[in-house]
């Protein structure tokens, strides 16, 4: 029992991760029906950025402040002058576009950063915390509250706030919205800025559990979409309840099978899923059609 306790705390906090790379997805798509394929290199630049600005004698509260500022800023210029510009795009190549955006985002990552990894020490102590059984590092504890903030804020922000209003009209009707007198093209640029900030604060937090690196956001990427597709495309609540089931699924089919097979375990249930219900375990929340 001990023993699968552990695998499920380690399941719970990647699977937090991939929640918050999910909502980013989402954020996006609910207002703009843009499937931004660069989301998990906004996971990587925040943890980058972060190492480079310690390293420059910046204190930890102040380097992780500036770079989620930086990530925000980029993107928000992510969607101005390229999603924008690119607002009559049939959505394929709306995906093919961002998969660009994201190739070219590492691509300039290799090039500052070159192809080592770097550490970034933990927001606490390297001391792990032993109880129920089960011993948990505490930069653990920070992921997991991490994760339960950012989804609260989220949901306050669009259930409890006049903006958040705004930004679930778009989600809605465009047009409607529009007449309202709510700009989508602002609220387009808000759902980015607040993906890209989110993404920031998960790679700050994920970081010190292992390493970071300019190629770090690839795979958490994938595996965000993946909870997205696994939840629902549109559904916030679903993919935030399969991120945490495949986060379950690889701690435990690497514990219990091999940890070779850690992500192909996760990949295959989807796969199955999938087959049995194309539209995800909990289906698309009904979201209009319209965007930019």
């Amino acid at each position: 029992m001990a023993e699968l306790l552990q695998y499920v705390a380690n399941g719970l906090v990647s699977g937090g991760i991939y929640a918050i790379v999910a909502i980013g997805f989402i954020t996006i798509y609910n207002v703009s029906k843009v499937i931004n394929m660069a989301q998990g290199e906004f996971l990587m630049l925040g943890g980058m950025i972060t190492v480079t600005l310690i390293s420059m004698n910046i204190p930890y509260a102040g380097a992780a402040i500036l770079a989620i500022l930086l990530v925000t800023i980029l993107g928000i210029l992510i969607q101005k002058y390229i999603i924008a510009n690119a607002k009559n795009a049939n959505p394929i190549s709306l995906i093919i576009l961002t998969i660009g955006v994201s190739t070219l985002i590492r691509g300039v990552a290799s090039l500052l950063w070159g192809k080592d990894p770097f550490a970034l020490p933990p927001l606490t102590s390297n001391d792990p915390v032993a109880f129920g059984g089960i011993t948990v590092a505490q930069q653990s504890i920070w992921v997991i509250l991490s994760v339960l903030l950012i989804l609260f804020g989220l949901w306050y922000l669009m259930d409890k706030t006049m903006l958040g209003k705004k930004i679930n009209a778009c989600s809605v009707n465009t047009l409607a919205a529009r007449l309202m007198g709510i700009s989508p093209v602002k609220m387009t640029m808000l759902s980015f800025a607040i993906s890209a900030a989110t993404g920031a604060v998960a790679g700050i937090v994920i970081a010190p559990l292992s390493v970071t690196s300019y190629d770090v956001g690839a795979l958490l990427g994938i595996k965000g979409f993946a909870a997205v597709i696994l939840g629902g495309l549109g559904n916030p609540i679903g993919a935030t309840v399969a991120g945490f089931l495949l986060g379950l699924l690889e701690s435990l089919g690497a514990g219990y099978v091999s940890s070779g097979l850690k992500d192909a375990i996760a990949f295959l249930v989807l796969i199955v899923a999938l087959l049995i219900k194309p539209s995800g375990l909990f289906g698309e929340r009904s979201v209009g059609k319209g965007g930019l």
